[in-house]
């Protein structure tokens, strides 16, 4: 697993994520022996989802009376306890969604299952019983009650997904703004028809785990996603073993020729927020300047953010560079006999700058939300 982890750089509830590749739940489908089918393939999955209180039981009982495929049972703890125990022999970082209608009921799942799986809050379901129960998309529309639920779930020490559907809430990067304040840790997206332009405003918004959902099944659509913003991607009906296989083989090989699986596109390229990594100094009129000033940045404060992030690392000098230093320089797909000459001098490859310019990014994205969270908690 160290050999995923050199090569992603991914961990969830403090397991290695060996390929950034989840299957999303689908209720009454994805269960433990989905998942084993797959295991081979996928870094995490998201089984369920389950009901976990009165209310939401009946909706789902409700729901298979009508031909809707569901979990159903009379102890929501001695079901899941079933099926997180089959998961034990796999290396598959397991999380599981859970639809109910308190935060008390959350709360009493994770006092049963403490630390050993992920806890993703079902703010996704769009069934008129769920959302008459309070969960669902009852949630988007009811930012409060899902706040409440996150808090509850982090009191319990635990790791908090929340599934969410674009274009529900009033305000999707608002929405994950908040629940990140409250202590979220991911946020999982089903984009819809938003496509990576939902994907960059929600990077935008916070430093939580975002991973992409809806109809990305091919090498070209997770690599847009991941160019955006996405950390990894989940598959839903199309997480057929033939198709999981391809995308792992394909994004393992991207991964290891160019050193960052999920690189943004520079700023100037429409890239999101992580693509300062990759910016000059501001000197002249371009996208880094609207930025900047978005993210509530002076142009001697990005200087210094950049400067400080850089130092002691292999990019904080560079000579022959146009400024001076690697800290600088622009994204390797991108031609400059300036900045290959300095690789070359300093026995760098390209694969091992890229890496360098992840960490890079990953300090400057992690000091500016710091910073932000500061600036509430003394406000």
């Amino acid at each position: 697993m160290m050999e995923a982890y050199d090569r992603f750089e991914l961990l969830i509830n403090d397991r290695v994520v060996r390929t950034p590749i989840a299957i999303a739940s689908m209720a009454g489908i994805v269960d433990a022996a989905y998942v084993l089918e797959r295991a081979a393939h996928v870094g995490a999955a998201f089984i369920g989802g389950y009901s976990i209180d009165g209310p939401t039981l009946d909706a789902s009982r409700q729901m298979a009376e009508e031909g809707r495929k569901e979990f159903v049972y009379d102890d929501p703890v001695t079901a899941l306890s079933r099926e997180i125990d089959a998961l034990k022999q796999s290396d598959v970082v397991t999380g599981i969604n859970l639809r109910g209608s308190t935060p008390a009921a959350y709360a009493e799942i994770a006092r049963a299952f403490e630390d050993r799986v992920v806890y993703e809050i079902d703010a996704h379901c769009r069934q008129q019983p769920m959302i008459e129960a309070g969960c669902g998309e009852h949630l988007l529309r009811h930012p409060g009650d899902l706040i409440a639920i996150v808090r509850a779930l982090k009191a319990e020490g635990a790791t908090v997904s929340v599934k969410v559907r674009a274009g529900v809430a009033e305000n999707d990067a608002g929405l994950a703004r908040a629940v990140w304040k409250a202590g979220a840790d991911i946020i999982h997206v089903d984009l819809m028809d938003f496509g990576h332009n939902k994907v960059r405003q929600i990077r935008n918004a916070s430093p939580m785990m975002l991973i992409a959902n809806n109809s990305i099944t091919t090498f070209e659509k997770a690599m847009d996603v991941f160019s955006h913003g996405a950390d990894l991607v989940s598959l839903a009906r199309k997480s057929d073993p033939w198709t999981l296989a391809g995308l792992d083989a394909a994004i393992t090989r991207a991964a290891e020729e160019g050193g960052w699986y999920n690189a943004p596109k520079q700023i100037c390229r429409g890239g999101d927020i992580r693509g300062l990594a990759f910016c000059c100094m501001p000197v002249k009129t371009c996208p880094l300047l609207p930025t900047l000033e978005k993210i509530g940045l002076s142009r001697n404060e990005y200087l210094k953010l950049k400067q400080e992030a850089a130092k002691g690392t292999a990019l904080d000098d560079g000579k022959s560079t146009c400024f001076g230093s690697l800290a600088w320089c622009c994204k390797s797909s991108t031609p400059c006999m300036f900045r290959n000459m300095t690789l070359e001098n300093k026995g760098l490859s390209a694969r091992e700058y890229m890496r360098c310019k992840h960490h890079l990014s990953d300090r400057i994205v992690q000091r500016i939300f710091d910073a932000e969270e500061s600036t509430d908690e003394s406000s």
